[in-house]
This record gives structure tokens, sequence and C-alpha cells, in this order.
């Protein structure tokens, strides 16, 4: 994968906000993108964010501090975000900083528009 490809695989509109489905490595290089993007997302009103993360297989601290910053902009506008398809290897570090407490997590796109 070259540094120039998105992080954004897919991003498309469910019925109360958007699916985002994220590709490859969220590292300190790529995650200025994905921040930019979801705070795009809760500028326009989205009710729901559902971040797909089966294309994740590694993340680190600065890929978990834009998704909680993006988590508490989301909140703070009256909207809801969700985590789906977490890899073992991200969701450990979820649960090793007890996140998935924090975060609204599920198995697959289904679950996260009825989440």
């Amino acid at each position: 994968m070259s540094p120039n490809d998105s992080i954004i695989a897919t991003n498309e509109p469910i019925e109360d906000g958007v699916y985002l489905a994220l590709n490859g490595e969220i590292d300190l290089s790529r995650s200025p993108e994905l921040r930019q993007s979801l705070i795009n997302l809760t500028a326009r009103g989205h009710q729901r964010i559902v971040v797909d993360l089966a294309d994740v297989p590694y993340m680190d601290s600065s890929g978990v501090a834009t998704l909680v910053e993006a988590l508490q902009a989301q909140r703070k506008a009256g909207g809801k975000m969700v985590l789906c398809g977490l890899q073992d290897k991200v969701r450990s570090i979820f649960e090793i900083a007890r996140l998935d407490m924090v975060f609204t997590i599920v198995d697959d796109r289904q679950a996260a528009t009825q989440a």
C-alpha cells in the first residue's frame, strides 16, 4: 500500500448517518486524514457514524486518539459512533485501554446500524 492510498475505502450513506470502511494500518502518518474525515462528518450533522475496521490490521495510539476525539465530538453533537469488524489485534488495544467500555463495538455492519 502506498502512502497516497486513502484510508477511507468506503463512504456510504445509511438511514440515519454514514458508513465508513477503513483500510490499512492507522498510524501517525494516516491519522490526520482520518481525523479530518471524521470531523467533516460530524460537522454535517450525521446522527450515526459507523466505522468498519475489518480491513485495519494495526492501529497505533494516534489512531485510537483520533477515534476517541471523533467519539467525543459526535456525542457532543448529539450523535452516535459505532465501531465494527475489529480484528483481534486492534480489538485488544481497545480492551487493554478499557475503551471497549466507552465505544459501542459490534461484530459487523448490520449490527452497527442497529446498535
